[in-house]
């Protein structure tokens, strides 16, 4: 069987032989068709990861394909995957097959490709607990979300329409506005923020660093802001005398404490996946090519998610 790992880190993973995975009590053998190549993938493979796992690795937090033996679901079933240490604290899904624990399988409906499947979870259920479940948005309300033109961002643009509320979608450069999904409200740029002229009731910020610090004041007074993310940077610099008169709500969104109102709300929205009044882009590499994935997570401009595909 061939599984992709890493020998050491910082280094290409490299295509290798290994043994057939074997099975445990509750745990599912799934032929994998497409393996998702995440932040988290690339935080390991860069030797940051606070536990790293011992090498060689097989990465992969996320996947989806059918099942090969099973306990729990019939043979040839869809499945997606995601958690029960996959990829950190056990063997990915960068593999032809794989051990999964039945908890972190869930039904692909046939409507939604393997490599949507497998890469859904993470930004879809973000963005929905998020605006569902810790800002608790409602119809009318204004909603700012900061990197609107990414996986997340994007979803969240989409589902806080669908909840009915107004959306001002920040960009990161205007070559990203024609990126942002139809129907937003208003589209600015990164450098619209420090003019002031939008107020919101509510801020869904995947970015973080300064970007944050900049959309903060332009949350309305007793207004919401939920923190998805910290691609801009870890740091937050803040007038706290004026962040306590604003009395602005700061949230932030810990996904792995919320990860079953995640799970309750995936068949929803592998459903508007599937039928696509919700869409998220994909794009897709070889299986061996790896590390062109990895590259490509880095690089300015790009969309949705990175996914490995294999043949099954």
């Amino acid at each position: 069987m061939r599984a992709i790992r890493y020998h050491s880190w910082g280094e290409a993973p490299r295509v290798d032989e290994v043994p057939e995975p074997e099975s445990g009590e509750g745990e599912t053998i799934v032929a994998i068709a497409a393996a998702t190549v995440a932040h988290l993938d690339r935080t390991i493979w860069s030797g940051r990861f606070l536990h790293p796992p011992p090498l060689p690795h097989v990465p992969g937090v996320e996947g989806a394909g059918t099942v090969v033996t099973s306990a729990t679901y019939e043979p040839g079933a869809r499945v997606w995957i995601r958690g029960g240490g996959l990829g950190t604290a056990r063997a990915g899904t960068w593999c032809e097959r794989v051990s999964v624990p039945d908890l972190a399988l869930g039904p692909l409906p046939d409507d939604v490709g393997f490599a949507l499947g497998s890469a859904f979870f993470s930004p879809c259920t973000s963005a929905w607990v998020a605006l569902h479940d810790v800002a608790r948005v409602r119809p009318g309300e204004t909603v700012l979300v900061t990197g609107a033109n990414g996986a997340v961002g994007s979803l969240v643009v989409q589902l806080a329409k669908d909840l009915g509320a107004r959306v001002v979608a920040v960009v990161s450069s205007p070559d990203a506005a024609d990126a942002v999904s139809v129907g937003v409200d208003t589209v600015i740029g990164i450098d619209g923020l420090a003019r002031g002229t939008i107020q919101a009731d509510v801020l869904i910020d995947p970015v973080g660093g300064p970007v944050l610090a900049a959309a903060l004041p332009l949350v309305r007074p007793g207004g919401r802001t939920v923190l998805v993310g910290y691609a801009a940077g870890t740091d937050l610099h803040l007038d706290l005398a004026a962040f306590v008169q604003r009395d602005v709500a700061l949230l932030p969104l810990n996904m792995i404490r919320r990860e079953a109102a995640g799970r309750a709300a995936a068949p929803e929205l592998l459903a508007r996946l599937g039928d696509g009044r919700l869409s998220l882009p994909v794009t897709a590499f070889g299986f061996d090519d790896a590390l062109s994935a990895l590259d490509w997570l880095t690089g300015r401009g790009r969309r949705g998610r990175a996914v490995l595909t294999l043949d099954v």
